[in-house]
């Protein structure tokens, strides 16, 4: 019972509990708009390639745009960019309903406003990261703030898509957009009612290429940040397109249709959320680098067992699996960096999280839409599961040098006491020695 009640802790913090609850309102309609552009795009064109030429178009902004982001969420004030981020995003998806609605709607038109997208999410998500230690400002409840963030999203993402299914499959996708443009309120409403926020440090000014390098600098300038991001680079590259090319195996492979997909990318995030909610649970980061580890291996395999099965129960359960290993994953890093990165860095270094989170998966996306064309999607899932089981090895191989390396650090450190425990055993946590004047 105490741990069921430590999984809500960060709630206790107000200004925490009004972005939870706009939040949750706002990715149910983010999670219906994609599944409503996924199948819209395959419905219109029926090409794998531009399939995932749109979900290229829609993440390879955040590649290049991040790092600037970053510098900038350091400098501006979060709060109120992600008032016009968000902002943004709804004028965004109106126009979506706009052209459906008139009947305009063109492939063409569908990459520009992804584009668009791409860029709001490249300031958006860096910010709203780093915005978490300002509106649940004691450190030891920052954990539990983001595996709770983590479960919203993915309580979402059960929700939104199975909801999506069976609105397209009565009234269309217009629906799913009409849908997400409105939700947006609420997060707007979540953010204008936040009182209290902490004052931050007068940020350094200067040319923004000077504090994209010092960010650079100082996240892969040490080994275990350096891991941190890119092992879920890896991820994300060769494994995104797995719900990238969901539609192709819902008509195709499974011969289902809108409601299958929607159960599909459910079935994804009953995975997800359930990881989420167990690292919520937890009162340490002990042993997260070695689960990190097993956890990308079998978000490999089952990636591989996915491009096999022809059995929907089966794909089901394979992806609750594969889910669950890749948020285990995703959150495990986010989790490990938000602990130990300096404030007036935070916004940087979240900044190449996304990147490596976001800014790969448009890269993989395309070849894997590239192989599907040309070959078959099963074989692109089964390139993308073979090398993220390499990428496991590899990491874990990587572990007990690293261990080392953090070990003297935290002793000088003296931080938190379950921290400093962690350490011990994940090895991949505390910030990177200060540069030399």
């Amino acid at each position: 019972m105490a741990r069921l009640a430590s999984m809500g802790r960060a709630l206790a913090h107000r200004n925490y509990r009004l972005y939870v609850m706009g939040q949750s309102i706002s990715l149910i309609g983010t999670w219906m708009q994609q599944v409503g552009l996924t199948w819209l795009v395959y419905r219109l064109t029926g090409s794998p390639f531009l399939l995932g030429f749109v979900a290229f178009a829609s993440q390879i902004p955040t590649f290049f745009v991040s790092p600037i982001a970053g510098v900038l969420g350091d400098r501006w004030n979060r709060h109120r960019t992600l008032k016009v981020t968000q902002t943004v995003a709804m004028i965004q998806s109106s126009a979506l309903v706009l052209l459906m609605w008139t009947g305009q709607i063109e492939v063409w038109l569908i990459l520009v406003l992804s584009v668009v997208l791409g860029l709001v999410n490249a300031f958006d998500m860096p910010t709203r990261q780093a915005f978490l230690v300002e509106m649940v400002p004691r450190r030891e409840d920052l954990p539990n703030a983001i595996a709770l963030n983590s479960s919203m999203v993915n309580a979402a993402r059960l929700v939104g898509p199975t909801i999506a299914g069976m609105l397209i499959a009565v009234g269309g996708e217009i629906a799913c957009f009409s849908f997400n443009a409105v939700s947006y309120l609420a997060v707007l409403i979540a953010l204008t009612q936040m009182r209290d926020l902490p004052e931050r440090p007068r940020p350094v000014t200067g040319r923004v290429w000077r504090g994209v390098a010092e960010g650079f600098s100082y996240a892969f300038g040490f080994e275990p940040i350096r891991a941190l991001l890119l092992s879920p680079g890896m991820v994300s590259l060769m494994g995104m397109p797995l719900s990238v090319l969901l539609p192709i195996f819902a008509t195709d492979i499974l011969k289902g249709g809108p409601s299958l997909l929607g159960f599909l990318i459910g079935a994804s995030g009953i995975g997800a959320l359930t990881a989420a909610l167990y690292l919520a649970s937890r009162g340490t980061v002990l042993g997260l680098g070695r689960q990190m580890a097993l956890a990308t291996g079998v978000f490999g395999a089952g990636m591989i067992a996915f491009a096999s099965s022809r059995s929907i129960p089966l794909s089901l359960g394979i992806l609750v699996v594969t889910g669950f290993c890749m948020m285990l994953q995703m959150a495990a890093a986010n989790t490990l960096l938000q602990t130990i990165v300096d404030e007036d860095k935070r916004g940087r270094v979240m900044s190449l999280y996304t990147m490596a989170f976001m800014g790969t998966a448009p890269i993989g996306s395309l070849l894997a839409g590239l192989i599907a064309n040309n070959f078959s999607a099963p074989l692109a899932l089964e390139i993308g599961g073979a090398t993220c089981i390499v990428g496991s090895l590899l990491f874990a191989r990587k572990l007990p040098s690293l261990r080392e390396q953090v070990r003297p650090i935290y002793q000088r450190a003296g931080i938190l006491p379950e921290v400093a425990i962690a350490v011990e055993t994940s090895a991949e946590l505390h910030t990177p020695p200060e540069e030399s004047p």
